[in-house]
């Protein structure tokens, strides 16, 4: 299952937005630096509408929403690439998840502390990514060294390296993440083994006050972070309230709604930020619909039949036939598996099929 790294500064609402992505009470949430020490992780459902459509046509009880893994990981100070506060500790937690999801302070509250005395979210998410690039950047410089004696010897292979690390060094010397150095598939292969932290993609969690949430827009420091982070590192950014998500974590899910709606928010943010996140690991969601369950699987973009076939169980993908298949927006449309065959929308895929989102499939195998 992939992992997304909750990160950002000490005192942000890291750790109480966990609590609300998780809904659990599972991470310490308090008012100093460094209340988290060893990461806490939790499994998180992924927000789709679409499960509950399906429940009433396939006529069945069970719903099984598609899930993935988000890690809350203690806070992060300048000079952590050195060290500083909890340093290489820090840095190796990051290391070790797929994606970043960096919250960004955006609100004022004389009763919490920042470590840096004021409110600045682009300071804040330079402090961090400056971090990150550095440690990035001494990686790539002791690889270099490690292989230097190769390279005297005339190895093809780490001479190839080289030239991959020389673009890495000097993009990352100027301030640039790893994820925007254009390289191709092959270079990208062989930096891969370095997992380095500025090359996981990432996005950005604006958390902002209770009485902001119903005015997203209206938040100057949610806008700075906005045009910052698509400016300058071509991320995405969403707006939440860790407070207001907190706040939710103990209430059913009608009553929920009703406190939403008393503060004048449509939906939750932490659905947004969790939806956003899926994409950004590149993932996406296939059906099954019968009697038994609806169920989502998730599988990466680009898979075909046979791979997704995979994710149910390994004899689907080994002896994959086929795999018959309608569109969600088709199957809705028509209102039955029958009246979508009647229509004509229901179909039969082989191996080269790449699956799309939403597709609701039943594949056939044989072992």
């Amino acid at each position: 299952m992939l992992r997304a790294g909750i990160v950002g500064l000490p005192n942000v609402g890291k750790s109480t937005l966990f609590n609300a992505v998780t809904r659990t009470r599972k991470a310490e949430a308090a008012n100093y630096p460094f209340c988290t020490i060893d990461p806490n992780i939790g499994i998180v459902t992924v927000p789709d509408s679409r499960l509950q459509v399906l429940q009433k046509i396939a006529k069945t009880g069970v719903v099984i929403p598609a899930a993935m893994e988000f890690v809350d990981i203690a806070g992060l100070v300048q000079g952590a690439s050195q060290g500083e506060g909890l340093g290489n500790k820090f840095l190796t937690h990051v290391r070790e998840v797929d994606a970043i999801v960096q919250v960004v302070r955006c609100f004022e509250d004389a009763d919490v502390h920042h470590v840096s005395g004021s409110v600045d979210p682009v300071r804040d998410i330079e402090v961090i990514n400056t971090e990150l690039l550095l440690s990035d950047l001494d990686s790539v410089q002791r690889r270099r060294e490690r292989i230097a004696k190769e390279i005297k010897r005339g190895d093809k292979a780490a001479i190839a390296e080289d030239v991959v690390l020389a673009k890495l060094e000097a993009a990352l010397d100027a301030g640039k993440p790893a994820l925007l150095v254009e390289l191709s598939a092959e270079e990208r292969a062989l930096a891969r083994p370095l997992f380095l932290l500025s090359d996981k993609p990432t996005i950005f969690a604006c958390n902002v006050s209770e009485a902001d949430m119903a005015n997203p827009e209206g938040n100057p420091y949610a806008r700075q972070v906005r045009e910052y982070v698509n400016t300058h590192l071509a991320c995405e950014a969403v707006v939440v309230s860790a407070q207001i998500e907190s706040d939710l974590v103990d209430l059913e899910p009608d009553e929920a709604a009703a406190y939403l709606t008393e503060l004048g928010v449509e939906e939750s943010g932490v659905g947004a930020l969790i939806r956003a996140t899926y994409h950004l690991l590149g993932l996406q969601t296939y059906f099954t619909a019968g009697e038994k369950e609806v169920r989502a699987w998730t599988i990466h973009l680009g898979d075909t039949a046979p791979a997704a076939a995979g994710v149910i169980h390994s004899d689907f993908e080994r002896g994959f036939i086929k795999a018959e298949t309608v569109a969600y927006g088709d199957l809705v449309a028509s209102g039955s598996v029958a009246a979508a065959r009647e229509r004509g929308v229901y179909r039969i895929e082989g191996k080269e099929y790449v699956v799309k989102d939403g597709d609701v499939l039943l594949f056939k195998f044989n072992v």
